[in-house]
């Protein structure tokens, strides 16, 4: 007796099949034939330079999952082992606590520009609570940037997981943002790799354990294995290592599918994608107070920044400003965070201001941080003006309980009201 298909799954299929924009609405719905690698077009590009002994540079586009010394470290040197004659080097392009949303607008400036042959976007972890169109647009954004600047450029999506999608995992589904990342794959051809399928079946059989302190002797030969001490991060040792082995499992998939050439760049499955997301960075013309453009060889905070704000505006003069004009849909700073720094009054066009604090509850240092200034939805000129507010926000009260005994204990660093600014993030063009 045949088993019926149940209704509800029955519309998801059709409207995945049937309309690209119900697709995206479909994507809230996790997949339940989640697979460990979707070949698709492969990655025939990079595999016959390979071959062909032919110098070969891998880009890792993701969070802190891929900044660690983990899967991005070992899958380099399994590609550096399995061609021993071919020069193959690393674009290390990972930001930890980032998401595709920034992602997409760094793209050029950190991965492109360095001409990648094989590009690795790893963004499901820290996409966990965007919302599937928005996923959408980013990654859509990265695939359609990518191929734009060379077509040749092969990509793989890749799958980590966390605690809180274990479950998806176990039940052999996609997380929904993996959901999402599959709906843009599948337009473009694009293989992908869930690493954590396998992680999934290690727990579920009971010689894994997904969180776990960390054993003091060799966690590789611990029984049964810590995959993580805090539920996100893998053990360099274990989880990485597991995350490795799907890629190389997955490489002997993908090995002899696709022809070499150029991408085709179909339709967009969101004609709203960001495809045009950039970078732009500040200048000086568009600063008026007390501004100091931060020089890497000087000053350590610059340096340390360096790679990913190349250009770096310090202020902590009340009513300094900084003022554009631009054509878009969105406008986002990007910047950073930290314990010495205050609140900006953000005021687009002729509406009110309102207050940005750059101080968060983990700012017992600095980070890389973003906030977007606005996101219209239409096409329009708007100006923006920013203005560091004299007034600093209740450092105490936003600090994190368990951070606070650092503010106790080293007031001085949490003294101030500055801004460190590095680079408008558009949709859209500036308007001179």
């Amino acid at each position: 007796m045949k088993k019926r298909i149940q209704p509800t799954i029955l519309r998801i299929v059709l409207a995945l099949i049937l309309s690209p924009q119900l697709a995206i609405h479909a994507a809230d719905y996790p997949l339940r034939d989640a697979v460990e690698c979707q070949a698709r077009n492969g990655l025939p590009n990079v595999l016959q330079k390979l071959r062909q002994d032919r110098e070969v540079r891998i880009g890792y586009l993701g969070g802190s999952i891929t900044a660690a010394p983990g899967w991005r470290v070992k899958s380099m040197k399994w590609f550096q082992e399995q061609y021993p004659k071919v020069k193959v080097s690393e674009i290390n392009a990972a930001i930890g606590g980032t998401g595709s949303d920034l992602g997409v607008f760094r793209l050029q400036q950190d991965t492109l520009r360095h001409q990648p042959d094989l590009l690795f976007v790893e963004f499901a972890v820290n996409d966990g609570g965007a919302a599937p169109d928005r996923i959408i647009k980013a990654m859509e954004g990265i695939v359609r940037q990518t191929w734009r600047a060379d077509p040749a450029t092969d990509i793989c999506f890749v799958y980590t997981i966390s605690l809180p999608v274990l479950e998806d995992a176990l039940a052999g589904r996609y997380q929904r943002s993996a959901t999402a990342m599959e709906h843009v794959a599948g337009h473009y051809g694009i293989p992908t790799i869930h690493l954590g399928l396998e992680v999934a079946r290690m727990v579920a059989g009971g010689r894994l354990v997904f969180k776990g302190e960390k054993p003091k002797d060799n966690p590789a030969t611990t029984k049964p294995m810590v995959f993580s001490s805090d539920g996100v991060h893998p053990l360099v040792e274990t989880g990485h290592q597991l995350y490795l082995d799907a890629i190389v499992r997955s490489m002997k998939v993908v090995g002899n599918v696709g022809k070499p050439g150029p991408h085709r760049i179909p339709k967009p499955l969101d004609a709203d994608n960001w495809e045009n997301a950039k970078l732009v960075p500040i200048r000086a013309d568009m600063l008026s107070g007390k501004w100091t453009r931060m020089d890497p060889a000087k000053d350590p905070l610059a340096k340390r920044f360096s790679n990913r704000l190349p250009v770096l505006w310090h202020s902590d003069d009340p009513g300094a400003t900084l003022s554009f004009r631009f054509k878009g849909t969105t406008a986002s700073m990007y910047d950073l965070v930290g314990p010495d720094c205050g609140q900006v009054q953000v005021k687009v066009g002729e509406g009110k201001d309102k207050t940005v604090r750059r101080i968060d509850g983990y700012c017992t240092y600095h980070r890389l941080s973003k906030f977007t200034v606005t996101s219209s939805g239409t096409d329009e000129t708007q100006g923006v003006r920013l203005t560091i507010s004299a007034e600093a926000p209740d450092k105490a009260k936003i600090l994190f309980e368990r951070n606070r005994h650092d503010l106790l204990k080293n007031p001085k660093k949490y003294e101030g009201i500055n801004w460190y600014v590095g680079s408008i993030m558009l949709i859209g063009d500036l308007v001179e």
